[in-house]
């Protein structure tokens, strides 16, 4: 007989983890809840006797059966299985994050954990189910010989319940709208799509030693499978896939709130984060010492933690001949990184992957002798299980020599930086040297963002012309208010402002003066309105003073922004930056309060960032 204590424990059991019948059937479905109990999933042995789930949100079906595994070695795993056990446990957590768009993450999730055979391989299907999102990973425990070996395919599939469209891209390409049935292309993660009703994000997180994996077409028209980009995954001893996950909204604001799910599924690193890890904003030097200098003053007059020399500051980055050790002479690097102290810049040093993969080990221990603030790695490897392997422990590496780190080109961030808070940005993104244009900036933030921080390299045109760089001439296809408000809207702790600027170009102050107050990182944030391409508006709050950027596709935008993250009763000034007509910006104040929306106008491409404090 059971007492008061042991009949609740079975009572909270039963509330997020079940065990039932399919009626009419003989197979045995398991069930898991989400906290609020409006998502859950379902896991099955179907009538073909393959490993599957399918997922609702508040009785609606967000995918219908998809199938589950992958072939190790030659055993299709996933097939002819059955399960062993069941394990379930309660998760509940909040954790301080500095680094991030909101300083207190809420990491609450129930667990399933399910014992699996197939054939002689011995597995298990760890499942995460948090408000609106379900997470899965399959684990190969120790000990079992068949376990080492290869993963040739990976069979996770995602079967949605009718007609949906997905912003299809890879890498750094642009978005193409495109009806699932009709994809021909493969889809990077994480992936968006859309029935007009629903919005869902497949994505994954914690990706440590596997390869890149992409959607593709699957078996039906309603279906999407996953596929590996280039190779195979090695396995050896317990080995853990990434998490695959399944993020759904009823509107496109609402994935916001999975944003940090990458986090919240990676491991914490193993001390609190130390203070020498400081976010902030850079220009990009030209590679000489003036540059570096002028680029300091202006970085110390203009609320900038960095600058940047970028490739070429040891030589042709490609040629296995130049040497991350030696200083080109037009650089007194010396003298920079010391004129650097005495302002409080720091200098982050770019270094290719051709002199990162053979002398890492010797360049850490001297760029921390020269007095190096940080690195930035280029044309990395994340498209295979080498590449991605050997960046983990690098990312390790610059953390003990104390750098901290912005990875750019093909790599997209997992939530690793929960793991190695060094670990800022990095690019995975058709940035702002590339030239993009409206409909582009307004789609990224319902995709690529919702992976984590991205260094969009900001090219905001100076007064006397838009680019310095010989190789880039085309004007800007959005506005300069649109490139202010997308500094609010883009999430990146470190974040490029002036990729091709010359300090000495910038002569009105008024005009770039928002980008000298916006920081990088943030305690509070609020999408405020948006759709995918359309338009987009996100607010965000530094200590007691609150940031607002909106943004217009390709067609004007006209709406009423709630302001009720403001407190009620206390009175609120807006410093208004805004396109000004004129191919200029336009700064004005207004006052506001939290019970009146603020009109909002944005011709198309254009854009409007709003810096709100309580009125004194």
């Amino acid at each position: 007989m059971l007492n008061r204590f042991s009949m609740y424990r079975v009572l909270i059991c039963l509330w997020f983890v079940s065990l039932s019948v399919i009626a009419n059937s003989k197979s045995i479905v398991y069930q898991a809840f989400s906290p609020d109990k409006k998502t859950r999933i379902e896991v099955t042995v179907n009538k073909e006797k393959t490993l599957a789930y399918r997922i609702w949100l508040a009785n609606e079906p967000v995918l219908d059966w998809s199938v589950l595994g992958f072939t190790l070695n030659d055993v299709a795993i996933g097939e002819t299985t059955v399960i062993k056990k069941q394990f379930t446990r309660k998760h509940t957590e909040s954790f301080a994050w500095r680094l991030g768009e909101n300083d207190v993450i809420l990491n609450n999730y129930n667990e399933l954990t399910l014992d699996c055979v197939s054939g002689t391989v011995t597995y298990q299907l760890v499942v995460r189910i948090f408000d609106g999102s379900v997470a899965f990973r399959y684990v190969l425990p120790k000990g079992a010989r068949t376990h080492t070996g290869l993963i040739r395919k990976e069979h996770t599939s995602f079967t949605l319940p009718g007609k949906f469209m997905i912003y299809q891209y890879n890498e750094e390409t642009v978005f193409t709208p495109t009806d699932v049935s009709n994809l021909q292309k493969t889809c990077d993660f994480p992936a968006t799509l859309t029935n007009g009703r629903l919005f869902l994000s497949i994505s994954e997180a914690d990706n440590t030693h596997y390869t890149k994996a992409v959607l593709a077409k699957g078996k039906t028209p309603t279906t999407l499978g996953i596929t590996f980009h280039k190779d195979s995954v090695r396995t050896k001893g317990t080995f853990e896939t990434p998490w695959r996950t399944i993020s759904v909204a009823t509107s496109a604001i609402g994935l916001h709130a999975f944003s940090d799910l990458p986090l919240r599924l990676c491991p914490p690193s193993t001390q609190p984060v130390p203070d020498w890890i400081r976010p902030g904003k850079l220009i990009r030097s030209s590679l000489t010492t003036q540059g570096g200098l002028n680029c300091i003053d202006f970085a110390a007059s203009h609320n900038l933690q960095y600058i940047l020399f970028d490739a070429g500051w040891y030589g042709a980055e490609f040629r296995t001949t130049s040497d991350p050790t030696q200083v080109i002479p037009a650089i007194d690097l010396p003298k920079v990184i010391q004129y650097g102290k005495e302002k409080n810049i720091g200098v982050i040093l770019y270094v290719n992957r051709i002199a990162l993969r053979t002398r890492l080990d010797e360049i850490l221990p001297l760029y921390k002798k020269w007095g190096i603030a940080g690195l930035k790695f280029g044309f990395v490897d994340g498209l295979t299980q080498e590449g991605i392997s050997w960046l983990i422990p690098a990312i390790q590496k610059a953390y003990d020599h104390g750098f901290i780190l912005d990875i750019h080109d093909n790599y997209k961030p997992t939530g690793l930086s929960r793991t190695f808070p060094n670990l800022l940005t990095q690019e995975g993104i058709r940035g702002n040297e590339n030239n993009p244009d409206a409909f582009h900036n307004t789609v990224l933030p319902f995709t690529r963002f919702l992976a984590g921080a991205a260094d969009y390299t900001f090219c905001y045109p100076n007064t006397n012309r838009y680019f310095t760089d010989n190789l880039y001439k085309t004007k800007l296809q959005v506005s300069k208010g649109q490139q202010l408000a997308l500094s609010v809207v883009y999430f990146s702790p470190l974040q490029a402002v002036f990729w091709y600027g010359n300090p000495t170009d910038y002569n009105d102050e008024e005009e770039i003066e928002f980008f000298k107050r916006v920081p990088t990182v943030w305690n509070e944030s609020h999408y405020l309105a948006g759709e995918p391409g359309k338009f987009i508006s996100v607010a965000r709050r530094h200590g007691t003073v609150w940031y607002v950027g909106s943004a217009a596709g390709l067609t004007d935008w006209s709406g009423k922004l709630p302001l009720s993250f403001l407190a009620s009763g206390k009175q609120y000034q807006a410093t208004v930056y805004e396109d000004d007509g004129t191919s200029s910006i336009r700064k004005r104040v207004v006052e506001v309060k939290a019970d009146t929306p603020f009109s909002v106008n944005l011709k198309a491409k254009g854009g409007q960032a709003l810096i709100i404090e309580e009125k004194k």
